[in-house]
């Protein structure tokens, strides 16, 4: 659950009750807009957005929807796109782009054999949220889709660069190579013409052009996710990161639908997506090697959950609420001042809470159970399967407190230490 700061004088009409958060009725999600509680009138747009634990929303390759996305974008009856949404796309195409440009370069540190521990320390979770930032501050320069390791990792250990050196001269992950540099070519060249459309009046010409561009990013698309290429890799960290640059581009597919105003394909792409990133960071976690794999996998896919599900959640609530206002409630909605925010979002601190928790869950818990967690959190399927499990085991020794409802109350690492009690104690404990 995303929650969602506003202006200063919002902020005080919120606390006074002159204010409220709009909502997704459906949902009950807040939706970055607030508005006169007794007129229903909209007042502005929030400035950030918050997770449950305080924490910034600052997802890994998802669009935030307060930054990034909470402009109506194009208009119906007009086919304009004002200043201020504008910016605000612009600002999405940005971060998205930036995005691909780091998960897709690390890549190269990977490689597609088998992952040494030390390249993927290296580019743990809080070194690539830093590197997004220094790509969107021009820091750091990205070309066809990679960037200079050598130069960016120099200070590593020689393992992470001889790593380096060995992927480089890989003649497998040459191959690769060649097709993330042409998936990145087309998602760039469908990135600089979606911002030349956003200056477009007319409105035939503006749908003309955005079907064009999604048929550059589905080209890219399945570039990205091409099964013969992602079979030949050996380690769960490569699929990982192609993956996320698909979820990226998948994103752009559906703000492309929403600057055209239609919301209901917008939404219909984000439920999909989100059902892709269940599904492969389930796989993920389930492949993932306990000794090499698991410190990286964990908070990433930690961070992915709670962070970039989360943003893409509140992005199709906020599309479904779209769809359901008047002609003149979407141009009011569009006609709000900019909301200017007391700090850029790119001079934000880089907080990884995955990362501490992580090393906290390592103290009392098995690699086994860790891993399992994970697959867990994303499918509710793989869930019941260790609940039933863990139901029947325990009724078979007689330990009546691990009843269905009860193991439904339980975390997802409760149901996997307890899966692995009864995996290693169980058959000691029937025959006691």
């Amino acid at each position: 659950m995303i929650h969602f700061i506003f202006p200063a004088a919002i902020q005080a009409g919120l606390a006074s009750g002159a204010y409220e958060v709009v909502r997704n009725a459906a949902t009950g999600q807040a939706l970055g807009i607030a508005r006169d509680a007794a007129t229903g009138q909209f007042v502005g747009h929030a400035v950030a957005g918050t997770l449950g634990s305080g924490a910034a929303a600052a997802p890994l390759f998802a669009v935030n929807p307060v930054l990034g996305t909470a402009a109506v974008g194009v208009q119906a009856a007009t086919g304009a796109v004002n200043a201020y949404q504008g910016q605000k796309i612009l600002g999405a195409v940005k971060t998205l782009q930036a995005s691909v440009g780091v998960l897709q370069g690390m890549t190269a540190m990977i490689g597609v054999g088998v992952a040494v521990t030390a390249v993927l320390a290296a580019i743990n979770l809080h070194q690539t949220l830093k590197l997004r930032q220094d790509v969107k501050q021009l820091r750091l320069e990205v070309q066809d889709g990679f960037f200079d390791l050598k130069r960016t990792m120099r200070e590593q250990s020689s393992v992470v660069i001889d790593h380096i050196n060995k992927v480089a001269n890989d003649q497998n992950f040459a191959r690769h190579r060649l097709e993330l540099i042409k998936a990145y070519g087309q998602f760039s060249q469908a990135l600089s013409s979606l911002r030349t459309v956003l200056a477009v009046q007319d409105t035939d010409v503006l749908r003309s052009d955005l079907s064009n561009i999604r048929q550059t990013l589905n080209e890219a698309l399945a570039n990205y996710k091409n099964p013969q290429l992602l079979e030949e890799s050996k380690n769960s960290a490569y699929r990982l990161r192609r993956s996320e640059c698909a979820w990226a581009i998948d994103q752009t597919i559906a703000l492309t639908y929403q600057l055209q105003g239609q919301y209901a394909a917008a939404g219909d792409r984000l439920f999909h997506l989100q059902a892709d990133i269940r599904r492969n960071c389930a796989e993920v976690a389930q492949e993932c090697d306990l000794n090499t794999e698991l410190d990286f996998i964990f908070p990433e896919l930690t961070c992915i959950h709670d962070r970039d599900l989360a943003t893409l959640s509140v992005w199709q609530d906020y599309l479904g609420w779209l769809n359901t206002l008047s002609p003149s409630e979407q141009a009011e909605l569009a006609s709000l001042p900019p909301a200017e925010a007391e700090r850029s979002v790119d001079e934000e601190d880089v907080t990884v809470p995955e990362i501490d928790s992580y090393a906290e869950l390592q103290q009392r818990s098995h690699p086994r159970a860790l891993r399992d967690c994970l697959a867990l959190m994303f499918s509710k399927n793989l869930r019941h399967d260790y609940e039933t499990y863990i139901d029947r085991e325990a009724h078979s020794v007689g330990y009546t407190a691990l009843k269905p409802k009860n193991l439904a109350k339980l975390s997802d690492l409760g149901v996997a230490n307890l899966y692995w009690y009864f995996q290693t104690q169980g058959s000691g404990l029937r025959s006691a």
